[in-house]
């Protein structure tokens, strides 16, 4: 550790409550996938309508660049963004005098950015703090549909965890007093198409994958001090699916999905518990937990999505252990939505959707095709029986969780939406291009 973050470590030991802040995590939006990581609440009712003249309780614009989703958390929502200075180094080429060196052109900026952690008053949207994490000009480029500010923070109630991948990961207090910070190396991801899988914290643990071109590692660190606690080579390619942690027979399992294989680690000891291979490339949608199986699905050249149980050991690669398995009409960069035993997802990242029956694996209804939406980056939401998916176009569509395709309403906003959605108490947060919108029926 360096001398940086033994100090912020010290500060964080005088800085942290006795005990958590008592706010319920179901009444919150802790982190990406919300309360139990499914893409659910189970104590929001937002509102079914709105428009730019309807239920905008406040819209505020946020400076940069970012598709990480807001979190909540109390009265406090935080979002991460990227903010090109525009102060170049003279020693970097102009991007648009670079030599073409991946398959979609995309070039290193020769500008400084600034690596901005927001938090924002859940109720007016006025600014409470904001604090400059690290300000560098990023080591490679990104692909239009990605950022320098993708994956999305998390907090356990006392701390914030604020991660922009090769610029680093930040620890603060929820007031904004910077607790302790890691910088974890670059990532060469392929094709300069950037970074993006978010962090996860369970209890005093934060697990951080990094795959990529190069030598990949799974890395969990002590959260009071950011000392890595252990740390696992991967020898995956590109991905971008966020792990998931669940505690399972006795075990505290971190499943984390990738193109070679799915993997379980002991969240303790970073031993892997089992593995099993099926998915295809670019492995963006992360695992969700039914029962006793954890259920994995990735969607570029190709479709799968595997049921896999949670209980076994050692390498189930083809094993008849293995509950149901999909190869059609799987999602490329959307999670699926586990609501009470009914899977949604969309087709790659189109607006064909899905339902399934998480337990059998057997289809419920579709593949229907939303057309009111345009291409879907985001995942869907749910909440008080109720589906919302939002497509990149500004239209959300609602819909009744049942048996059938129910469409009840179909929202328009005049923004681009990439970023998925976070969704507590009244409440429903949309992060676009510019503005980040919070949705409360008046």
């Amino acid at each position: 550790m360096n001398l940086r973050v033994v100090m912020f470590a010290f500060a964080a030991s005088l800085l942290l409550p006795v005990a958590s802040r008592a706010e319920p995590i179901d009444e919150n939006w802790h982190q990406w996938r919300g309360p139990d990581a499914t893409g659910v609440s189970k104590t929001a009712n937002p509102p079914i309508a709105w428009s730019e003249e309807e239920n905008i309780k406040w819209k505020v614009a946020i400076q940069g660049q970012g598709t990480s989703t807001p979190i909540i958390w109390g009265n406090k929502v935080f979002v991460l963004t990227a903010i090109n200075t525009g102060e170049n180094d003279p020693a970097i080429p102009d991007p648009q005098d670079q030599p073409k060196t991946n398959y979609f052109d995309i070039k290193r900026p020769n500008a400084r950015h600034e690596f901005v952690v927001l938090c924002l008053d859940r109720n007016t949207g006025k600014e409470i703090w904001r604090d400059i994490a690290t300000k560098k000009i990023p080591h490679e480029g990104a692909h239009n549909d990605n950022d320098f500010a993708s994956a999305s923070p998390t907090t356990d109630g006392n701390q914030l965890y604020c991660w922009f991948g090769s610029a680093g990961l930040f620890c603060y207090d929820l007031d904004g007093n910077q607790l302790w910070e890691r910088e974890l190396g670059e990532a060469r991801v392929g094709s300069s198409l950037g970074e993006g899988c978010s962090p996860v914290v369970h209890q005093d643990k934060l697990v951080i994958v990094r795959d990529h071109n190069r030598q990949g590692a799974i890395e969990v660190l002590d959260t009071k001090t950011g000392e890595t606690l252990w740390r696992k080579a991967r020898n995956e390619d590109n991905a971008w699916a966020t792990p998931l942690v669940v505690t399972h027979s006795g075990r505290t399992q971190v499943v984390t999905a990738a193109s070679d294989f799915v993997r379980s680690y002991d969240l303790d000891s970073g031993d892997i518990i089992w593995q099993c291979s099926g998915l295809t490339g670019n492995v963006t949608p992360c695992p969700v937990v039914e029962g006793d199986h954890v259920i994995c699905m990735s969607g570029y050249e190709g479709y799968s999505a595997m049921a896999i149980p949670l209980t076994q050991t050692g390498d189930l690669s083809g094993s008849e252990k293995i509950l149901w398995k999909k190869n059609k009409g799987t999602p490329y960069v959307p999670s699926p939505l586990l609501y009470d035993g009914l899977l949604y997802y969309s087709q790659s990242n189109q607006s064909i959707l899905t339902c399934l029956d998480s337990k059998s694996g057997e289809v419920v209804f579709g593949p229907e095709r939303v057309g009111q939406l345009s291409n879907i980056y985001a995942s869907p939401v749910g909440a008080s029986d109720r589906v919302y998916i939002t497509g990149r176009n500004g239209v959300t569509v609602v819909l009744n969780r049942s048996l059938k395709f129910e469409l009840i309403q179909t929202n328009q906003l005049d923004e681009r939406f990439d970023a998925s959605p976070a969704i507590a108490g009244n409440q429903l947060f949309l992060r676009g291009a510019e503005y980040l919108y919070c949705i409360e029926a008046e």
